[in-house]
């Protein structure tokens, strides 16, 4: 298992750990607001039985004062459950709780703004399960309707934020965590960059005094000459890494001049089975660029596409321009890849190789979203037909 591998299953398993944590404490939550609400509708069915008994009792002319102020005491008990009770026409006869519009009035049930407002509330209640019937004889049956109270309906909205907290704190501690990763792993590139620059600067400078001192003993012009151009080339490279980490010299140059050269460099180091054909474009792009940096990016992805078909088979590179942006497409007839390989084939450690760090995608990303501005990504993948890269960078006018 690569580091990729442990990385992204680490991450997956903080995110079920945290969803787990969420469903735990919604799940306590709901059983707290079901358990109130059944304490609730009790509460009404005793102010229903209260109002029943108080009718009962007025009716039969029988009851002491002791048990009509008993029944009154559990009605004016409820101070916090909106309480609306019909007679057996369906119309209001008693409201409890309810913010009035007009709450002055003399006679709250006759004023017609305090009407509308508790006729509005009865429509809906009516639609609810919250009511009681109240069989009062044979003939009259009246009916309690009831609103959940104000905390149970701020409790019944927890669940929700508790919901909305808890997520956003996994997004803060997820996005916290992989930015410190970044940050922490950015250090290392840039520390493994410069000391491979710095380590590679000694042998170099001894490489170049050699080729000169062959040229001056007369030794074979063309095995010389090409000797010089790779001791060259690996001096390039050490500008290269040189360069990662600190913000390099930007220049104003064709994009088209980069892709030339590109080719032609790669061309002439890999197998004769893969063919390199250059689409260039037929106007100059000219761009903000580090020249470098940017045929760097553009080796590296040839390279792995040559890695992709094996050393066999046809890779096209393409320069156009796209509205305002500067594109250039590298297709390959490679072994492609899959929609997940896709979305991580930038991310450091990733990699399809047996031998690799996973590098150089992650450092092409890099040079061309930091550096440059623009954008790269694959625009298109089939497993077993080939894949296509897109580097797309601002174009100066």
């Amino acid at each position: 298992m690569n580091n990729y591998e442990i990385r992204r299953y680490a991450t997956a398993t903080f995110l079920i750990i945290a969803l787990a944590v969420v469903g735990v404490c919604i799940y306590f939550s709901s059983a707290l607001v079901n358990e109130l609400s059944v304490q609730e509708r009790a509460r009404m069915q005793i102010w229903a039985d209260a109002t029943k008994q108080i009718v009962s009792v007025s009716t039969a002319g029988d009851a002491s004062m002791d048990n009509i102020d008993f029944l009154f005491s559990i009605i004016e008990a409820n101070t916090n459950i909106p309480v609306l009770l019909t007679d057996n026409a369906g119309q209001i006869i008693q409201q409890r709780n309810f913010t009035l519009p007009n709450p002055d009035a003399a006679v709250p049930l006759s004023d017609s703004r305090n009407l509308e407002y508790l006729s509005d509330k009865l429509s809906k209640l009516q639609n609810s399960d919250n009511v009681i019937p109240i069989k009062i004889d044979e003939h009259t049956t009246q009916h309690l309707y009831y609103e959940d109270s104000t905390l149970l309906r701020n409790l019944s909205r927890y669940p929700y934020i508790q919901l909305l907290v808890m997520i956003a704190f996994v997004i803060v501690i997820y996005f916290a965590v992989t930015s410190s990763k970044k940050a922490e792993q950015n250090k290392v590139w840039v520390g493994l960059s410069k000391e491979t620059a710095h380590q590679l600067g000694t042998p170099i400078s001894s490489l170049m005094a050699w080729v000169h001192l062959m040229k001056d003993m007369n030794l074979d012009a063309d095995m010389v000459n090409e000797m010089d151009k790779d001791v060259n080339r690996l001096s390039t490279i050490a500008s290269r890494f040189s360069k990662i980490g600190s913000r390099p010299n930007m220049e104003f140059g064709d994009l088209n001049e980069i892709a030339i050269a590109s080719v032609d460099y790669m061309s002439s180091r890999i197998s004769s089975q893969t063919t390199v054909t250059l689409n260039e474009s037929d106007t100059p792009l000219m761009v903000n660029m580090s020249a470098p940096l940017l045929q760097w990016v553009m080796e590296n992805i040839i390279k792995n596409a040559v890695d992709a078909m094996e050393g066999c088979g046809t890779i096209t590179v393409t320069t156009t321009a796209h509205n305002d942006y500067a594109i250039i497409d590298i297709t390959d007839t490679g072994r492609g890849m899959t929609r997940r390989q896709r979305r991580a084939v930038f991310t450091p450690g990733y990699t399809t190789k047996k031998r690799g760090w996973g590098l150089g995608l992650t450092l092409a990303k890099r040079i061309i979203e930091q550096y440059h501005g623009g954008k790269i990504w694959v625009i298109n993948s089939v497993p077993g037909v080939g894949s296509t890269f897109r580097i797309q960078l601002p174009l100066l006018h």
